[in-house]
């Protein structure tokens, strides 16, 4: 039995995340910190979840690195 159409045409058939993509959006997202004025060896100690965390309220990520 193969794997044709009738097992792709579903809806329920979803785009597989790949590493490349994941490396590039890190990346925009060190970049998108830097951009609010966090310097680059600071971005660069902090894990992808620390990064998406100071993305989800930029107000306070520049009041706290402001200091």
């Amino acid at each position: 039995m193969g794997t044709g159409r009738t097992l792709n045409k579903k809806p329920a058939t979803r785009p597989v995340k790949s590493a490349g993509e994941r490396r590039r959006r890190d990346a925009v997202q060190r970049k998108r910190l830097v951009a609010m004025g966090i310097d680059e060896a600071t971005v660069a100690k902090l894990n992808a979840v620390q990064v998406r965390d100071y993305l989800r309220t930029p107000e306070k990520t520049k009041a706290a690195f402001a200091k």
